[in-house]
């Protein structure tokens, strides 16, 4: 769950350092929330920093091998380029998806509607459909907005499908770093609503 991981995060990174703890701003406001950060010094650090770290893969959709495993320099390319490349993906790690209960995010443009699509894999358990719909209905917005939940019984996760166009903030000028960032804000606030119940 979002509070004990990042309590945990936060006591190991404690005694690590003496400058204090390392954060993004949705982890700090959630620990200042829930008061799991009483006794600590939350130093908030630059979003843009938040995916330096991660893996990246341009990938082909039709066989999805690999074409290029990308530095964190990709992250400035604008998000538009895979308008340009409609026959790539792009497959994403990082650790601070840990904390959404996401493994890897994968992020490319729909052939038909040409929306920005984003599938990923989530680790909650089935009873909590009605909240996760609930969520999804309310913070996706726009006349198109839809999306596909389904919850596969092999894996014991949901598989999520939305268009990045309908979350608020998107804009067609945003970096892929930027896009990253939004697609981990719109989890954090998912997995936060559905965990705390608020």
């Amino acid at each position: 769950m979002l509070k004990e991981k990042i309590k945990k995060y936060i006591s190991e990174k404690e005694s690590q350092s003496a400058e204090g703890v390392v954060l993004f701003r949705e982890e700090i406001e959630f620990a200042e929330q829930n008061q799991l950060a009483v006794e600590s010094h939350l130093v908030e650090k630059d979003a843009n920093t938040r995916f330096a770290d991660a893996y990246m893969e341009r990938c082909d959709k039709e066989t999805e091998n690999m074409l290029k495993n990308e530095t964190s320099a990709f992250l400035s390319e604008p998000l538009d380029y895979l308008k340009k490349h409609k026959n790539e993906f792009i497959y994403f790690e990082s650790r601070w998806f840990d904390f959404v209960n996401v493994e890897a995010v994968s992020l490319e443009v729909d052939d038909v509607f040409g929306t920005y699509d984003v599938m990923l894999g989530l680790k909650f358990q089935k009873k909590f459909e009605k909240q996760l719909k609930e969520y999804l209905n309310t913070h996706l917005s726009g006349e198109e907005a839809k999306f596909d939940l389904m919850f596969s019984n092999e894996d014991g996760l949901w598989n999520l499908n939305f268009a990045l166009n309908y979350v608020e903030g998107f804009r067609e000028e945003m970096t892929m770093g930027e896009a990253f960032q939004l697609i981990y804000h719109f989890l954090f606030k998912l997995v936060e609503e559905v965990e705390t119940g608020k």
